[in-house]
């Protein structure tokens, strides 16, 4: 008996209407749920002029939740950097019992919803909780405050800088530390002149997600915050107030600064991925 041989699938050989139709499908896709909205956004925030526009971002609850997203950002981050990298130094270069355990909890924001994150710190730190009673004794305010905002951001974030090294770093593996120790440098020297030269498109890949996220959290920072207004609101819980409110030309100018930063994230994202790839040729060439 003759078997007939599978053809096997090769998307280069493909017939041109399946191409096309494949393409098409794709640009509806991104037409309707990436550009659609991104417009309308621009679109509804300049309704009524630009004088408008700029009237909502110098409103002085408008500059409050901006500084105070800059703010929780620049702390949450440079923290999750810090994290970041030693726990993926730790897990990539060393075996120890319990790298499971770790590589577990680090993995846990992703799969706890940002509200219930928020929820777990009110538990904690609120005036009914096991710690209340000890922070207002010695005036200590973390929920309803900025110390609150920063520790639940810091939560949903810190994945996104160890979950790019790890890998990087397994894939390099200890050749290179171990022969720069080998001919002398203390650890912090290979760690500065060896590992983090090779590690640093990743982590700022990783850093670049990590404050995309910080900037638009919106779940956890809405339980911890409180809504206090032109206090404890970050860009995102603005903007609801401001939407609620049914002032919606606001709203949008607002919105439009967090999309403005997300689009150029995904341009520096870009940048970061072509200079990466661009490296790894020359190397390879070389």
């Amino acid at each position: 008996m003759f078997w007939r041989r599978k053809k096997s699938f090769d998307p280069l050989t493909e017939p041109l209407w399946v191409k096309a139709l494949l393409t098409a499908l794709a640009l509806v896709f991104v037409g309707l749920f990436i550009v659609a909205p991104l417009s309308t956004i621009f679109f509804e925030a300049f309704a009524k002029g630009s004088s408008s526009y700029f009237t909502a971002l110098k409103e002085p609850d408008a500059l409050a939740a901006i500084k105070l997203t800059l703010l929780v950002a620049a702390i949450a981050v440079p923290l999750n950097v810090i994290f970041g990298i030693s726990a993926a130094w730790c897990i990539a270069k060393f075996e120890f019992m319990g790298k499971n355990l770790l590589l577990a909890l680090i993995s846990l924001p992703f799969s706890v919803s940002p509200v219930i994150s928020g929820l777990i710190y009110v538990l904690l730190f609120g005036i009914h909780s096991r710690f209340g009673a000890f922070l207002q004794e010695h005036d200590i305010q973390v929920i309803f405050a900025v110390p609150g905002l920063v520790i639940a951001t810091i939560f949903v974030t810190f994945p996104f800088v160890a979950r790019e090294l790890i890998p990087l770093m397994q894939e390099q593996g200890t050749e290179e530390e171990e022969a720069a120790l080998l001919l002398g440098a203390s650890g912090f020297e290979t760690f500065r002149r060896v590992t983090l030269p090779n590690i640093k498109w990743g982590l700022l890949y990783g850093v670049l997600l990590c404050n995309a996220r910080a900037m638009g959290e919106f779940g956890a920072v809405s339980v911890v915050s409180g809504h206090i207004r032109g206090k404890t609101t970050t860009i995102p819980l603005h903007v609801e107030i401001l939407y609620n409110e049914y002032n919606f030309v606001a709203a949008f100018a607002v919105a439009s600064i967090l999309t403005v930063l997300a689009l150029i994230t995904l341009v520096a994202k870009s940048g970061v991925e072509w200079k990466y790839k661009k490296e790894i040729k020359e190397v390879g060439v070389h």
